[in-house]
């Protein structure tokens, strides 16, 4: 047995679908087995690797037992001379597991190996090559050193930024994503350790390599798309805590004392400053647009409530606006208007004008409402509320138009209308793939290219046939890419999206044969997106807000109304309590009908509902999954409305899940 693959999944379906559609390609003409060790995931996964990929070695834990004692389970029944612990967000060349193997059979010092790896948008990944995290390099790391000077051999140590990333080289920390060993090697070492339940382990494992005599190397004639790269999670104030507890783990495992608590320190600090930095960028990216509009509407209520003034005192001797109009009153009214756009789903990225637009027109309605139940003496004037609105709403949009203007990720008017795609394979794939995209997006173009010399796998890649590509995405302005790996191979898959990145700012998905989703990483602070046939509306980021929004307004309507609630409900008290839990999030109003756990993953989660999306007596099971599909598919909160209008009297619960 030459190889053995190990892939470790955790509710990750669609990625490790992909995944094993290229370690399938690429074990051709090899003896290689594929594990595949599944952390109890519930979207599916299991049954997925069953019906699609039967000769694949599975192994269902009952429990999550962490990545480091997955691997185990797989490594220590593996009978490769060599075995791959493979993420299953990655996508392997047609020709890795045979360059690779080649090459280790080539230096038998080679104890452990990683490849080239790019992200969904054809970015390389440093992680690639590393080196070891000791005192000084860590330190350099957490200080912003190495990201000063990445090329520098002192303080570039960490990503080892001084190696060309075209040439093959020694290193010392392979990527967990990617980590070829010999079997012999591991046998002589051990195996992953499982006090590190995620993150580290790598770091470990190949640190133990090298201290058993064997070298570790980076080798990049080959490469392979890793989507979940680490500069996606850094955000995550889980991962900080999670990766850098476990480089402490590892500090103190194979550190002297006195270096180890002088690592531990450092990361003990880093981890506070880190965790602070991803609250305080988390909170300022989120806040920042809304904290401009709310200036802007607040400025334009303050200017025309400042010329009217000046109108009405050139009329009105000695008129002049309560104190508490511009204090209290007009805050009040920017406040309101930012909520309104928030609920209308302004703040969504990408942004769409006619969004924050029916915000602004919320808001002013919202205003002259609360306007009216004002006393005498604060209703100053409905002119100043409705000029000052269309003056906010001319505000609001001038703001998203310069952020579109300047570039800003997230804020391109052009991505919020429509899209322009470009499928790179037939004209049978773009026929396939349409209606693909039409159910989840606006298309405002879609074309099919395949130069003549890409479609033959074999040939070594033209660059006259990649700069034709780029100049059709620039000509037709295409913003999405779409290959088909019908018509190309990984590898030139792989080496178009890292041609395009150094010409064309795109985004990239990966259509397999016959599937009925698109995979792809819109960037590397996105863990990844899908387009899939038939994508529930009920997942949808203003669709989950809407539904919030309805539950609680709803909640707070009822509690206040809670005699007619105990009335309508018989005095069931549990009615009353449904109402509390909905109010603080821990039901919904409309949910899923009961349905076994194995059809859960067929639906977008939601939490436990109070009555069921449909009001029928008698149901089979096939009308259930039916009725759940069409409810999360179709989702809108007006029947969220009209469901609980009828059911008001069982609001004590309809066993729904």
């Amino acid at each position: 047995m030459d190889l053995s693959v190990v892939i470790v999944n955790y509710n990750v379906k669609h990625f490790l679908e992909q995944c094993l559609n290229s370690v399938a390609i690429a074990m051709k003409g090899l003896s290689v087995e594929v594990f595949v060790v599944d952390n109890i995931s519930i979207d599916g996964s299991v049954e997925m690797v069953q019906e699609k990929f039967p000769w694949v070695k599975l192994i269902a834990n009952k429990e999550n037992v962490g990545f480091s004692r997955a691997n185990n389970q797989a490594i220590r029944i593996a009978e490769g001379r060599y075995v791959l612990l493979l993420n299953p967000d990655t996508v392997v060349e047609e020709d890795t597991f045979r360059k690779t193997i080649r090459f280790m059979d080539e230096h038998p010092d080679c104890g452990g190996l990683g490849v080239k790896m790019i992200d969904g948008k054809g970015e390389f990944l440093p992680e690639s090559k590393r080196g070891l995290p000791t005192p000084s390099v860590a330190f350099y790391k957490i200080s912003g050193l190495a990201k000063l000077f990445p090329k520098s051999k002192k303080f570039g140590k960490y990503h080892l930024g001084y190696l060309p990333k075209e040439e093959t080289n020694e290193i010392e920390i392979l990527s967990g994503a990617f980590m070829m060993m010999r079997k012999e090697t591991l046998d002589k070492v051990g195996l992953l350790d499982e006090e590190f339940f995620m993150y580290g382990e790598d770091i470990d494992l190949s640190y133990r390599i090298i201290l058993g005599g064997y070298k570790n190397y980076y080798y990049p004639e080959t490469s392979i798309i890793h989507y979940k790269g680490e500069s996606t999670k850094k955000s995550s104030i889980n991962y900080v805590f999670v990766f850098y507890n476990a480089m402490i783990i590892f500090a103190k495992k194979h550190f002297s004392e006195k270096n180890a608590k002088l690592f531990s320190f450092f990361i003990n600090i880093a981890i506070y400053i880190r965790a602070g930095m991803a609250i305080v960028s988390r909170f300022a990216k989120r806040m920042t647009l809304p904290f401009i509009d709310f200036l802007m509407v607040f400025g334009g209520f303050g200017v025309i409530s400042y010329y009217y003034q000046q109108f009405k005192q050139s009329l009105e001797e000695g008129f002049e606006f309560e104190t508490d109009v511009l204090l209290y009153e007009l805050p009040l009214f920017a406040l309101i208007v930012v909520l309104s756009i928030f609920l209308f789903g302004g703040y969504d990225k990408p942004i769409r004008l006619l969004s924050s637009t029916k915000g602004v027109l919320l808001g002013t309605l919202i205003i002259l409402a609360v306007y009216g139940l004002l006393p005498k003496d604060y209703q100053f004037s409905r002119f100043v509320i409705l000029i000052g609105s269309l003056l906010s709403g001319i505000l609001v949009a001038i703001n998203r138009w310069m952020l579109s203007l300047v570039k800003v990720e997230g804020y391109s008017l052009e991505d919020a209308t429509k899209k322009r795609f470009l499928v790179v394979g037939d004209e049978g794939e773009r026929d396939r793939i349409e209606p693909l995209l039409k159910q989840t997006t606006t298309i405002s173009y879609l074309g099919s290219f395949l130069p003549a010399e890409l479609e033959n796998k074999q040939d070594e890649t033209n660059i006259g046939a990649l700069q034709r590509i780029s100049d059709y995405i620039y000509i037709n302005k295409i913003n999405e890419v779409i290959f088909s790996v019908k018509n190309l191979s990984m590898q030139r898959i792989i080496e178009t999206m890292s041609f395009l990145k150094t010409s064309r700012d795109v985004d990239y998905k990966i259509a397999q044969p016959d599937s009925m989703y698109l995979i792809g990483s819109n960037s590397i602070h996105t863990s990844g997106d899908l387009y899939i046939l038939d994508l529930n509306s009920i997942s949808s980021v203003a669709n989950r807000r809407a539904k919030r929004v309805f539950d609680f307004l709803a909640s707070l309507f009822l509690m206040l109304a809670f005699p007619v609630v105990l009335v309508l409900n018989k005095l069931n008290f549990q009615a009353l309590k449904n109402v509390f839990l909905v109010l603080i999030g821990k039901r919904t109003w409309v949910g899923y009908f009961k349905m076994p756990k194995e059809h859960m993953n067929k639906v977008p989660s939601i939490k436990k509902g109070v009555i069921p999306c449909e009001l029928i007596a008698h149901h089979d099971q096939k009308t259930v999954m039916k009725m759940n599909q069409i409810y999360a598919k179709d989702y809108s909160w007006t029947k969220d409305f009209s469901l609980l209008m009828r059911s008001l009297n069982h609001l004590a619960g309809a066993g729904v899940e």
